[in-house]
């Protein structure tokens, strides 16, 4: 079963309260917001093991703390973020399998935890990365979200193991080709397109990210550092 657009905004809308200041926090940085939300849905989780939607929510907001821990450097966080919320994502799939998001969710944390740990490390969850957003997109090839998931993943894995930058490129690109307003798409491909040395095209891609997003701060700093032409 695939996850709807309709399915996802109803799923929101019935979401504990935390759900609606979880991007406002993401996009500002605010990570002790993040952590009381991720804690706040953690003992939700706990205390209902086998709603999937509740583990989806506790994975979810460590995924957002995962991500912003990284954008600040706090390496260590970003791991520890991840590793918990890559429990809750099992949990998910445990009770509803056929769910490509909660696949999705769980090769993103998994991502983020190789991304945290980095070298030889990051193999221990590199392969879970892959299968579980391939996972994914096999059960929704139309999810731009996918698509998104996969190129981060591509942009972290080196070509020798599979991955690397052109792929990553081609993922983004997908997930704008189905989702022309998804800023998190253009941000990434801006910062493929600059670690591919494209550093005019990958401005025009943050600045896109940046008017679809103009309360993200690392957009904005993304932009910030690529070098004019």
């Amino acid at each position: 079963m695939a996850i709807s657009s309709l399915w996802m905004l109803l799923l929101l809308a019935a979401a504990p309260p935390w759900h609606a200041d979880m991007r406002k926090a993401r996009d500002a940085q605010d990570r002790p917001l993040l952590e009381r939300i991720a804690g706040q849905a953690a003992s939700l989780a706990d205390k209902q093991s086998t709603d999937a939607e509740i583990q989806y929510g506790a994975a979810l907001a460590n995924s957002t703390l995962a991500e912003v821990a990284e954008e600040v450097r706090d390496k260590g966080r970003a791991r520890s973020a991840a590793e918990a919320g890559m429990r809750y994502a099992e949990r998910s799939i445990a009770v509803k399998g056929d769910v490509a998001e909660y696949h999705r969710l769980l090769g993103t944390l998994c991502g983020q935890a190789a991304g945290a740990v980095g070298g030889i490390g990051a193999l221990k969850f590199g392969r879970c990365a892959l299968d579980e957003v391939n996972k994914a997109v096999s059960l929704d090839p139309k999810a731009p979200l996918n698509y998104l998931s996969r190129g981060i993943g591509n942009y972290y894995l080196p070509a020798m193991l599979g991955g690397g930058v052109d792929l990553a490129i081609r993922d983004f690109q997908k997930a704008i080709e189905l989702d022309a307003r998804l800023a998190e798409a253009h941000l990434w491909l801006g910062i493929a397109l600059r670690k591919a040395n494209r550093n005019a095209e990958a401005r025009a891609a943050f600045e896109k990210a940046v008017a679809l997003g103009p309360s993200r701060l690392w957009s904005k700093q993304q932009l910030e550092k690529t070098p004019a032409p």
